[in-house]
């Protein structure tokens, strides 16, 4: 495995990818309290501490996913079904992989969904990997492929794991470019930065958890629960109880991203992403008013910070955490 970082020019494309690196080997020497990142089988293991974060999983699959996502106290933070049964799971959706990043429309193909008829997004290689005493990254390459293997497009995703205090924290850093000719990113809901809460944690409760205290979110704007959804937020917090704790996820909108701030695609079963697109959905308005295209040739990078938290929104300090990574503080 070599590490070959790439570099970006100041419009956001890709300047190339430097052929020069390093040999990484699953012996990464961490300090005790760093960040462990190493391939081991046919998955790249993130451990903090000395104890698993997540996993990162891209063969085999119709997209990479983080599974689990392991919060505070080591807690699932994370949906288990369709990755393994568990019991208590509603297996609805079995395309929500736990945590992920996929489009419903590029170029008219579906990416998000794992329908007969929908396309895949194809680890291509490994960028980077890298080990340290604060931090961890798995940086690829991929390629958005229709059913037939017809290449739409090309990504690099960066990945940075860290445990700055008492949260632990998943960037989540996207550059989407247009290798291949225009790439139209379509008007729909389904997508897009997103992850599938664990089932205790749901606003709305499954069959198996009737009665039991559910989840909660609050936006950036003060609106809550239900009404989140198609919302136009900073970052959006989903909080509710794990094995009798109070914990939360934080996804944040970097103020730099296009058509800041998103909209959001949350529901009341768990289903929780970030979605720049869908406004047609979300608006009501005229089906293709959130089309956004990149150019044949260029590129576009979206930011995203997810945070996993001990407490509620307020306890944890959510929206101070938003604006230090706003302003770049943290």
């Amino acid at each position: 495995m070599f590490n070959k970082p790439f570099r970006m020019n100041q419009a956001g494309t890709f300047a190339g990818v430097l052929a020069a690196g390093f040999l990484m080997t699953a012996g990464v020497a961490v300090a005790a309290d760093g960040v462990s990142v190493k391939q081991v089988g046919d998955k790249v293991r993130v451990e903090i501490g000395g104890e698993l974060f997540t996993e990162y999983h891209y063969q085999d699959a119709s997209k990479p996913f983080l599974y689990p996502v392991l919060g505070p106290g080591e807690l699932p933070m994370t949906r288990n079904w369709p990755m393994e049964e568990a019991p208590g799971e509603d297996r609805d959706h079995p395309h929500h992989r736990s945590l992920w990043y996929a489009h419903g429309d590029v170029n008219g193909v579906d990416l998000w969904s794992e329908a007969a008829n929908a396309g895949r997004t194809v680890h291509a290689e490994f960028l980077k990997l890298s080990s340290g005493p604060k931090e961890g990254v798995i940086q690829t390459l991929n390629r958005l492929e229709s059913k037939e293997g017809k290449v739409l497009g090309t990504d690099v995703r960066t990945m940075t794991f860290s445990a700055p205090g008492d949260v632990k924290i998943i960037d989540f850093d996207i550059t989407v470019k247009a290798s291949h000719g225009d790439l139209v990113f379509g008007d729909t809901k389904e997508g897009t930065m997103a992850l599938r809460l664990t089932e205790t944690m749901r606003l709305k409760p499954n069959k198996e958890n009737v009665g039991k205290p559910t989840g909660h979110i609050v936006n950036s704007e003060g609106v809550t629960d239900g009404a989140t959804w198609g919302k136009r937020a900073k970052w959006v917090d989903y909080t509710g109880p794990v094995e009798g704790q109070t914990v939360g996820v934080a996804i944040f909108d970097h103020p730099g991203n296009p058509r800041h701030p998103t909209w959001w695609h949350v529901r009341d079963y768990g289903l929780f992403g970030a979605n720049p697109f869908g406004i047609h959905d979300f608006e009501r308005k005229p089906a293709g008013t959130g089309d956004y295209t990149i150019p044949s040739g260029e590129s576009r990078t979206w930011h995203y910070r997810i945070v996993l938290h001990a407490g509620d929104t307020d306890a944890a300090g959510v929206a101070k955490l938003y604006d230090a990574y706003a302003t770049g503080t943290r």
